[in-house]
Formats: structure tokens, C-alpha cells, sequence
């Protein structure tokens, strides 16, 4: 079912500072955090505690009741697969039918399989909703929040990380930006790849320097990630300290490309971004890719990693069978 966005959360990350959910506002607040935007129609799962594995999961919220049963399945692989003890269930939507079978059903299920649910909101137009029995009568009519005026939020400003308004807000920031790939035709008219080893050493470069591709470096760079063995010098090498710095390298490439020399870049975006625990924005980049290579296998790796929600903290591990079997 897509789209939908999991957001692996290792516990022994390094981070931003921690923080503590302790109230129905708490965690209206934190979600579009979490996520990198603000949902809308949707189920989102966050994972709480400090025991177990950790995810944000979210998947768009059906119109018609009978379908619910795929949202929660969507929702529940992952994370048991990934250990997960106790979550958070928030419904974004107005009070219809569908958002109350989704409440309902992911609680029931996520219950049944041994997952405690420590809460179930409902969010639409800056208020929360409880679900649950139990909470003062005014918390079901609604209890209104600010999330720009939120700790959180400004927690979240002073450390740099941005939250989208939506995540069609979020897919801009891969999109096309029509001037940068005018300037960027005349350069890959008569492109050469790099030499062996180019890529890797262009790319590293500037990862470190913080700086961006030059006109004629990306024309070289599209036409050399064509080639699977050459497109793996982009991506193999990079390290989780190196993740964010490379997000921002190949989302500036990716906006600066046209559809017919897109493919590899976003692929590697896809990558860096799954490395940088940026699910939601690699979910974008896979989606860019497949647009123009609906089969490229390098988006098919990430798109995996993110379905089965791996934390990035296990690329260590997962990087000599991943660089032995390049993308093809």
C-alpha cells in the first residue's frame, strides 16, 4: 500500500536530544516531528520506551472501511519484525467511520500480537481527540493545540531539523526546479563518465566540503550512475556521519536533472536519505526514481529496507553484501 513512510528509530543512535512524551499534546506535537511532516488522511504508529526496537510508521488512511485491515497489516509487519514493545496510534482525519474502524483495528490487532498500545488519538484541525475509554469528557469533544507554539517545536527549530507542511510539501523538495535543469542541458548533451573511481572521490569531496555539484561535474556524475558497478561509488562508502551532508548533495542533484538522467541520482538520495533516518523523504526519492525507472534496482534495495523498516545502524553490517552484489 503506498505511499506509506517507516522511519526506522534505532535506540543507540546518536541524535537529537531526547524527547519526552508525557501527555495527549505531547504527542500531537511530536508526530510531524517524527515524520518530517504534517500527515493527513493518515495512521501513524510511533514506537515508545526504551526497551526494544524502535519505528515511526505511517500509511495513508482508506476510504472505504473494508480496507482498513491492509493499513494495519502495513503497519504491524514492520513492527514485529523490528521488536517493537508499546506504541502510540495517532488517526489523522475528521470523525468519520473510517477513522474510528482504523483506531480500532490497529489497537485490537497491534494488542492481540503482544504490542502494548499506551494511547490512541485522533487529529484533525489543531485539536487531538482521546479514543480510548478513560479520559475526561472534554478530551473527546476535543482539546485544541498549537504545535508552533510547542517546546517541541522550537526544540526542533534550535537543532535545525525542518517539518514539512505536508508530504506533498516534502515531495517539492525532490522536484524538478525547471531554471537549474535548463542550465543543466547543455552540459549533458556531450557527457562523459568519470574514470574509475571518480565518482567515489568527487562525490566524498564534496559530502566533507559541505559544497554542490559544479554544471559539468553533475552532467559527468548522471551518465556515470547509469552503470551499476560505477553507481555503487556514489553510495557504498558513506557512513552514517556522512549521511545528512550526502542528502543534501543528491537532493540538489535530483532537483537540477531532467526525467532521462534522474533515475541513478534519486536512487542514491533514496539511499542516503534511508541512512540518515530520513524515511519519509527516501521514500520520496524512490518514488522520483521509479517515475522515470520504474524498475531500477537500487530504488527496489532502499524500497525494501525502508518496507521492512531496518534501522540504519545496521548498514555496518549489511555494506560488504550490499557492495558485493551491486545494483543492477
Amino acid at each position: 500500500m503506498e505511499p506509506h513512510d517507516l522511519v526506522p528509530v534505532p535506540p543507540s543512535s546518536p541524535g537529537p536530544t531526547t524527547m519526552r512524551v508525557r501527555t495527549p499534546g505531547d504527542i500531537a506535537a511530536f508526530v510531524p516531528l517524527a515524520m518530517g511532516f504534517v500527515p493527513h488522511r493518515s495512521v501513524v504508529v510511533v514506537s515508545v520506551g526504551a526497551s526494544g526496537g524502535g519505528m515511526h510508521a505511517r500509511v495513508d488512511l482508506p476510504h472505504d472501511p473494508d480496507d482498513v485491515d491492509d493499513v494495519v497489516e502495513a503497519l504491524l509487519r514492520p513492527a514485529r519484525r523490528n521488536g517493537v514493545r508499546d506504541v502510540v496510534v495517532v488517526v489523522y482525519d475528521d470523525d468519520t467511520t473510517v477513522a474510528d474502524e482504523a483506531a480500532w483495528s490497529v489497537h485490537e490487532e497491534f494488542t492481540a500480537a503482544g504490542i502494548g498500545v499506551r494511547e490512541v488519538l485522533r487529529v484533525h484541525d489543531d485539536h487531538w481527540y482521546a479514543v480510548l475509554p478513560g479520559a475526561p469528557l472534554a478530551a473527546y469533544r476535543g482539546v485544541p493545540f498549537t504545535r508552533a507554539d510547542h517546546p517541541f517545536t522550537a526544540q526542533a527549530v534550535f537543532e535545525g531539523r525542518v517539518t514539512h507542511a505536508s508530504r506533498e510539501a516534502l515531495r517539492e523538495t525532490v522536484a524538478p526546479d525547471a531554471d537549474a535543469v535548463a542550465r543543466s542541458l547543455p552540459h549533458l548533451v556531450d557527457a562523459t563518465p568519470l574514470p574509475v573511481g571518480g565518482l567515489t572521490t568527487l562525490a566524498r569531496r564534496h559530502v566533507r566540503a559541505g559544497t554542490t555539484f559544479s554544471a559539468g561535474e553533475l552532467a559527468s556524475v548522471s551518465v556515470s550512475v547509469r552503470v551499476a558497478e560505477r553507481r555503487d561509488e556514489a553510495w557504498a562508502w558513506l557512513d552514517r556521519g556522512d549521511a545528512r551532508r550526502a542528502v543534501e548533495l543528491w537532493s540538489d542533484a535530483v532537483r537540477r536533472l531532467p526525467a532521462s538522467h534522474v533515475a541513478g541520482p534519486a536512487a542514491v538520495l533514496a539511499f542516503a536519505a534511508w541512512l540518515a533516518g530520513d524515511g519519509a523523504l527516501s521514500w520520496c526519492a524512490v518514488e522520483r526514481c521509479r517515475e522515470s525507472e520504474p524498475g531500477h534496482s537500487l530504488a527496489g534495495l532502499v524500497a525494501q529496507l525502508l518496507e521492512s523498516a531496518t534501522p540504519p545502524d545496521t548498514w555496518t553490517s549489511l555494506r560488504p553484501v550490499v557492495s558485493g552484489d551491486p545494483a543492477a
